[in-house]
């Protein structure tokens, strides 16, 4: 018998920052790349977003974050991403629960296990765009063109989330107590 979880408006409203976090940095601060399709072609900062929101927070606000953040930015994008968006909620919800759930093994404050969290969340990524490009351009050999424009938006992204997360993880009782 399934039983019934309250939900506590304080973990609306720190979702609903966290959504918002998301698709402002991915909206807002992003360098255009000549090697990736989906997206835009842009390495953008919505990844740190959802690293923080899986890690420092839980994986359903990590897979939540992702999924609404990411999804909005492809349906008010002005570069006419709204192809992208279903696939985007998937993906970037599953890439938040992943990353969230292998994380919570070490409390988030273990590095390297936030860093393989971020890896197979970043396989993920890469997995399910390239399936999602297969599918929109119906050929498999376009999408590995991709590859390494994701490869570059997690890496970079995981330079910039790891020092926050230990600073940020810190902090975090205060947001959830």
């Amino acid at each position: 018998m399934l039983k019934a979880q309250k939900i506590k408006v304080r973990d609306i409203a720190i979702t609903g920052v966290l959504i918002t976090l998301v698709f402002s940095t991915t909206m807002f601060i992003s360098i255009p790349l000549p090697f990736s399709i989906h997206d835009g072609g842009l390495m953008h900062l919505g990844n740190v977003s959802l690293f923080i929101a899986a890690i420092v927070f839980d994986k359903k606000k990590g897979a939540i974050a992702g999924a609404f953040g990411m999804s909005l930015f492809n349906l008010l994008s002005p570069l006419g991403l709204v192809i992208w968006a279903p696939f985007t909620f998937v993906i970037r919800g599953v890439m938040g629960y992943v990353i969230g759930t292998i994380a919570e093994k070490g409390q988030g404050k273990n590095i390297w296990i936030n860093i393989a969290a971020i890896a197979v969340g970043g396989a993920v990524q890469i997995a399910g765009y390239y399936i999602a490009e297969w599918i929109l351009y119906g050929n498999p050999i376009s999408p590995l063109l991709s590859i390494p424009g994701d490869v570059v938006q997690i890496v970079a992204s995981s330079v910039i989330a790891l020092p926050l997360l230990t600073i940020l993880r810190r902090y975090r009782e205060r947001f959830t107590s």
